[in-house]
């Protein structure tokens, strides 16, 4: 008996077994693929919300997010400021603390030794009058931290040289001209840093007039150096975004400092002075002979008698600080110590610190033509306002005032920030 080939499966047989096999496998497709993207979702989906932990520095009062990655384990807080106490005079008193306390941490500074000290290099001439600033600055910037032996540590470089003393010895301003611009040449020649920028990392200080115009034989220096002058004026070439206003601080003060004495303080606004301005003669003329305004054609001694000119400040609301042969004068500054609100009477004037301290806080800012009307913009202020203004003009105090050796935030300290906020040049 033979046996045959199996006869083969009906058509429809195999077709129902391909269509069930079809079905199966798109069954395991759409299974695995939901499975993956659900993996996915949960994978990618964003992690809950962490809550910074606020809590108050025990120092200092301010609230801090506690970040705990991006604190050193060696690194100690550096004192901050409340921000109770000072937001009302800073643009903006987080980034001044943050920024202040890594300029102490970084900042150095390499200061050219040459130049015979007897003449005009490295010592200041005194640390009293009206340019004393000058002084206070050459003295502090040795006893400071911020002052390194190695150039290669350095963010800026100082040029030394003192015009005040210059101007001291009775040098004359051709002589000036000449002894800066040999100084400096020198410096050039004998060092590598000046090329690498081109001096944009060099800077020089100078409280007295003359030292603007005793730069003059050096454009180089004026253009691309940082100059910390107390004349901060377009007229002498300041340059805001690279310059620093010095503020200039007649020292010693007479008396100790205007604190909350408002109730003593019963005469709207007070000037003493000579008209060596345009903006002088015209304040004299209008108001001299005011019942409200105290204004004086006349220079009070300082030194005479039982230090008139110094208790006026005690018993005044608003110090009225006229430019003179330039814009900057002691007078804003002595307003300031006694806690008279200085009024700025200016078209121009840079005032020291203005990057950092909101002047409007603490002082009252006009221009030249607002002279006219004076005593009703005076009047104008409600009394609250100025309470306000009082309470923060004590406030800054402390940053206009010169210590030796200098103290936190002090005008030592402040000058060295803004110089801080300045030091970004390139590096080669």
């Amino acid at each position: 008996m033979s046996v045959g080939k199996p006869s083969p499966a009906p058509p429809s047989s195999t077709m129902f077994s391909l269509r069930g096999s079809l079905i199966t496998l798109a069954f395991f497709i759409l299974l695995s693929l939901a499975y993956f993207s659900l993996n996915f979702s949960v994978s990618s989906s964003p992690p809950p919300p962490v809550t910074a932990t606020v809590r108050d520095d025990a120092a200092t009062g301010i609230p801090n997010p506690i970040r705990e990655p991006d604190t050193e384990p060696d690194e100690k807080p550096s004192s901050s400021l409340s921000s109770s106490e000072f937001s009302d005079i800073y643009h903006s008193p987080e980034v001044f603390r943050l920024n202040y306390a890594e300029m102490e941490r970084k900042f150095k500074v390499f200061i050219y030794p040459d130049g015979d000290p007897n003449t005009f290099y490295q010592t200041p001439r005194k640390l009293t009058g009206k340019y004393s600033s000058e002084g206070y600055f050459f003295q502090n910037i040795r006893e400071g931290r911020f002052r390194t032996e190695d150039p290669d540590q350095a963010h800026l470089f100082f040029i030394p040289i003192s015009c005040h003393k210059m101007r001291g010895k009775g040098t004359s301003y051709e002589n000036m001209t000449i002894i800066v611009q040999n100084y400096v040449e020198g410096l050039i020649a004998k060092y590598p840093y000046w090329n690498r920028t081109l001096g944009a990392d060099h800077f020089f200080v100078t409280c007295h007039d003359v030292g603007v115009r005793a730069t003059e034989g050096l454009p180089l220096l004026v253009k691309n150096s940082i100059r910390v002058v107390c004349s901060p004026s377009y007229d002498v070439g300041f340059i805001p975004h690279k310059d620093v206003a010095l503020p200039q601080v007649l020292q010693p003060f007479a008396l100790p400092a205007g604190g909350n004495d408002v109730e003593n303080r019963t005469t709207l606004g007070f000037w003493a002075g000579h008209r060596n301005s345009k903006i002088r003669v015209i304040l004299a003329r209008v108001w001299e002979n005011d019942t409200e305004l105290y204004i004086l054609n006349n220079r009070i001694n300082r030194a005479e008698g039982n230090l008139l000119y110094q208790k006026k400040f005690y018993t005044t609301k608003y110090c009225i600080c006229p430019g003179g042969s330039q814009v900057n004068s002691a007078r804003p500054m002595d307003s300031i110590h006694y806690g008279c609100i200085p009024v700025i009477l200016s078209n121009y004037y840079d005032l020291p610190f203005s990057d950092i301290l909101d002047w409007r806080k603490f002082a009252v800012v006009l221009t030249e033509k607002d002279v006219y009307q004076l005593k009703q913009i005076l009047k104008a202020i409600p009394y609250s306002e100025f309470l306000t203004l009082h309470k923060n003009l004590v406030k800054v105090q402390k940053h206009f005032q010169w210590n030796s050796p200098p103290i936190k935030y002090d005008a030592f300290h402040m000058v060295m920030y803004d110089l801080w906020l300045r030091h970004h040049v390139v590096k080669y």
